[in-house]
């Protein structure tokens, strides 16, 4: 298995653990406090951002996690966030799928884009000035 390869994998871990964070918060705020359906995805996805970047830096990619990679770790994922709540609306408000589900649906969608995204950013050198 090339290196790739045991990112990926070592990717879709994390994703399992991030999406359980992210859904656990996500029904709690929704059903348990009554909470929108998008701010709870918008609270599970900022909560699960955080514990992403850390599980990413060490397990993931192998790499040293920095304030510049921090700080940059958010921007990339604004494209995770944005497929991911466009597809949360379309399946809830268009399709009238149950809203319990549909940020599982949405992650299927956007895991292998985001994987690439991830790399490049959290695997790029940092300039020291």
């Amino acid at each position: 298995m090339n290196e790739t390869s045991q990112e990926f994998l070592r990717f879709i871990i994390i994703g399992v653990i991030n999406t359980i964070n992210y859904y656990t918060i996500y029904l709690l705020l929704h059903l348990v406090f009554d909470a929108y359906y998008m701010v709870a995805h918008i609270a599970g996805f900022t909560v699960s951002l955080v514990i992403s970047f850390f599980l990413n830096t060490y397990f993931t990619f192998k790499v040293k996690p920095t304030w510049g990679k921090f700080l940059k770790f958010p921007i990339t994922q604004l494209f995770n966030f944005s497929v991911t709540s466009l597809f949360i609306f379309i399946f809830t408000a268009l399709f009238h799928v149950n809203s319990k589900i549909t940020p599982l649906l949405a992650v299927f969608i956007t895991v292998p884009m985001t994987f690439v995204i991830t790399g490049k950013i959290l695997k790029r050198r940092e300039c020291n000035r």
